[in-house]
């Protein structure tokens, strides 16, 4: 059921590969301890007690409630499909709660700290041009790493300044971008045609002309963060939080802001709605009457 379940997952729910993945792990370890736990229990047969065990010895082996909390998510969709195929009558899941988890704001670059980085081409060369606007396009337009990987070249239209990325669940989306990012992907182009047998269909390629791959992109903004902050958190994600948070700053509206994330619900957006302290207190200094 396991491998049926991860079927529908893949081909009907259309995830994406970074999420079957996890999926697939998540419940591996359910299936694992069951057995040796439970002496081969099998999923369909275990209840919210044998649920519960597993969330526990979790916990003792020092697991994160948030991450306890993702597994869960893994378990209740996999138990909501297998109530959907009549393999089971109750959903055990309903008796388990989540392990209440710290409430996080997304970190962030500062603009200053940005501006350093995002004011470009100012390198020469193909690699250098490549490694740059990597970290200039997942800043200026808030993509996800897996987005940015599978950028098609004959998706980004320059006239318009404006590309198209493929995002979860395979949902296309608009992204506009300015003058100075498409300056940048002008100039990279006309590097890129001097990499021989580069890959065409692709935007960004290794140096020998194959298509970039994730950990690759996660190297290159880890080394350009560096220079730029002390923050420690340097993923590429953190960029596309950067991006979320300068527009709202800045007073893009939230729907807008959901719109050019791919978000598929507001409430995913509204963790960017909170403020920093200067900002707080700019609107106490022009709105209080004693300020």
């Amino acid at each position: 059921m396991i491998d049926i379940f991860l079927n529908h997952l893949e081909f009907e729910k259309r995830y994406s590969a970074h999420t079957l993945t996890a999926y697939k792990s998540d419940l591996r370890q359910y299936v694992a301890f069951l057995h040796q736990t439970y002496e081969n229990l099998s999923t369909e047969k275990a209840s919210h007690l044998h649920i519960r065990s597993f969330m526990a010895q979790l916990m003792d082996e020092g697991i994160s409630s948030r991450s306890i909390q993702r597994k869960l998510i893994t378990l209740r969709s996999y138990y909501k499909f297998l109530l959907q195929e009549n393999t089971i009558t109750i959903n055990p899941l309903l008796r388990v709660q989540s392990p209440k988890t710290p409430s996080r704001l997304p970190a962030f670059i500062e603009v200053n700290e940005m501006e350093k980085l995002a004011s470009g081409p100012t390198v020469s060369g193909f690699s250098l041009l490549r490694n740059e606007l990597i970290v200039q396009m997942l800043y200026h337009t808030g993509m996800r790493l897996s987005e940015l990987k599978n950028l098609k070249t004959d998706n980004i239209n320059l006239t318009k300044c404006e590309l198209k990325v493929l995002g979860k669940r395979n949902k296309e989306r608009i992204i506009p971008f300015t003058e100075e990012l498409q300056r940048s992907i002008t100039q990279y182009l006309i590097e890129k045609k001097t990499v021989p047998e580069a890959n065409t269909e692709f935007l960004f390629v290794l140096d020998h002309g194959k298509p970039v791959y994730e950990k690759f992109i996660y190297r290159i903004v880890t080394s350009a963060l560096s220079l730029i902050t002390t923050s420690e958190k340097k993923s590429p994600h953190i960029l596309r939080h950067s991006y979320a948070t300068h527009l709202l700053n800045n007073g893009a509206k939230i729907n807008a802001i959901k719109e050019l994330l791919g978000h598929s619900s507001l409430a995913a957006t509204q963790i960017y709605t909170h403020n920093n302290i200067e900002q707080l207190k700019k609107a106490h200094k022009s709105s209080h009457p004693r300020a």
